[in-house]
């Protein structure tokens, strides 16, 4: 049974990339990795562009990067408005 009730809408992945363009966002990656920064483009893969990155590997910074690439298949989660 298919609930239509728009309370319960759960956005698609690629919809939620789209609305996160030029925002900040946080991206969990394999190896207890994640990072956060300013989303500056995405591909149908969910590689993503980051600007002005920051990585932190478990709960510790471990760098900054002015510009970066995350490829999509080490993506394990992205939430928006990560860092905002």
């Amino acid at each position: 049974m298919v609930n239509n009730n728009r309370s319960s809408y759960v956005p698609k992945p690629m919809e939620t990339l789209k609305n996160s363009l030029e925002k900040n966002i946080m991206i969990d990656v394999k190896g207890n990795r994640t990072y956060s920064g300013v989303l500056e483009g995405y591909d149908i893969y969910m590689n993503l562009v980051l600007k002005n990155a920051v990585e932190t590997i478990n709960n510790e910074s471990r760098g900054t990067f002015s510009m970066m690439l995350l490829r999509g298949d080490n993506i394990i989660f992205v939430s928006p408005s990560g860092g905002e």
